[in-house]
């Protein structure tokens, strides 16, 4: 029920002053209307409990009522609910960042004398999980080339972390050949690159997918959020971890995922033509010297991309004379802005060489693919002539 001002006792002088209870309790209108189309935004940190003795002993468990945001919402379980369908998963966990996607899945399968095995070639803050922070717990991952991933893997093998297609070199990882090769293990796949609209990994065997839902699964680059999908266990226990570590979606951010994802499909569908079409045209430019993009037949994986992938993304690199001309480039594009993330649905290029991976050695760029006269390209929703012209006016004046 709602309390009115004439609720409250009268307190004679003190209802001049201004009223704490008065404004923690304000007079508020019923509100017409029935049941609302879009899911309202529950933009509490709290909730109160029913007046039931179980509700009492909520606290430590995986909670699908909630009672704290840091463990749900309403709104995060409308996407939870959304992004385990896009994926063929019985579960979903949303969290607040890719990364933090990344971290709860591997933290949640690993642990000191298990055999694990990751791709030299990931996006760098993985890597640095890899690399710098899993071994300051007695995990020390090997990490092999991308395209030796499933000859690297075997029977004894206990978890492999791979991302494919690879940032930002479009490299693939054959995913049935790696579940094939190490039946044992707990295989967890990084889609954000190809999402679930073009590559579905657990139908490939792997047990989890994290994706950076900032990207194509939001689409509008106006959230910062990521997912886990598998098997409700493995997601329980992905939950567990994140529950310690709080990495917490909040609701506005679920709820614009969840706005995000209702035109998915035919975003997806878009940016896979548009993305073929500029990859077809810098394939011919006579100042490229190399594209990397699955859907083109000249890629050395194509015919796995078509075995893999239902379509080939919006997700493509392609290599210039030199550094200084892909930096000449990126300043002569008018249509296509510099700026990293990727997946929205302006068209983004960058320099991966200088940016993301700037703080990596020669020896560590090359493993990663990331050539200093490499440029990166997220396109978006735009015309794709009209993208096309703004690459061609920019190669021109580069050159």
């Amino acid at each position: 029920m709602q309390i009115t001002g004439s609720q409250w006792p009268d307190t004679g002088a003190m209802d001049q002053r201004p009223s704490m209870t008065r404004l923690l309790h304000p007079a508020v209108a019923p509100q017409p209307g029935g049941v609302p189309v879009t899911t309202p935004i529950y933009q509490t940190s709290t909730y109160e409990l029913p007046d039931s003795p179980v509700a009492a002993q909520i606290a430590g468990s995986v909670a699908p009522a909630g009672y704290y945001t840091r463990y749900g919402s309403p709104n995060a379980r409308e996407a939870e609910a959304m992004l385990a369908d896009l994926d063929g998963a019985e579960a979903a966990l949303l969290l607040g960042s890719g990364m933090a996607a990344i971290s709860a899945a591997l933290l949640s399968c690993v642990r000191p004398g298990l055999e694990i095995v990751a791709q030299t070639s990931h996006y760098t803050a993985a890597l640095t999980l890899l690399q710098t922070m899993l071994p300051t717990f007695g995990v020390v991952p090997r990490l092999v080339p991308q395209e030796s991933l499933a000859l690297a893997v075997g029977p004894s093998t206990d978890v492999v972390y791979l991302e494919t297609p690879s940032n930002p070199a479009m490299v693939l990882t054959d995913l049935a050949a790696v579940r094939a090769a190490a039946p044992r293990a707990i295989v967890i796949v990084d889609n954000t690159f190809a999402t679930p609209f073009n590559t579905r990994p657990l139908a490939f065997g792997a047990d989890l997918a994290v994706q950076s839902a900032t990207k194509y699964l939001n689409g509008h680059s106006d959230v910062t959020a990521g997912v886990v999908t598998g098997s409700a266990d493995r997601i329980a226990r992905a939950w567990e971890t994140a529950r310690v570590l709080g990495p917490v979606c909040h609701p506005f951010e679920a709820w614009l995922l969840a706005r995000g994802l209702r035109t998915f499909p035919l975003r997806m569908a878009r940016h896979n033509t548009a993305g073929l079409a500029v990859a077809t045209f810098l394939a011919g430019h006579p100042a490229v010297r190399a594209v990397h993009y699955p859907g083109l037949p000249t890629h050395p994986q194509h015919d796995l991309a078509r075995r893999q992938m239902d379509g080939f993304g919006g997700m493509l690199s392609f290599t210039v004379r030199d550094a200084t001309t892909a930096t000449r480039l990126l300043g002569a594009t008018r249509l296509a802005r510099n700026a990293v993330s990727l997946g929205g649905t302006e068209t983004l290029i960058t320099h991966p060489a200088s940016l993301v991976f700037a703080h990596q050695s020669p020896a560590e760029l090359a493993a990663s693919g990331v050539d200093p006269a490499l440029l990166r390209v997220s396109v978006g929703l735009e015309e794709p002539d009209d993208i096309i012209a703004d690459l061609a006016q920019a190669l021109g004046q580069a050159h």
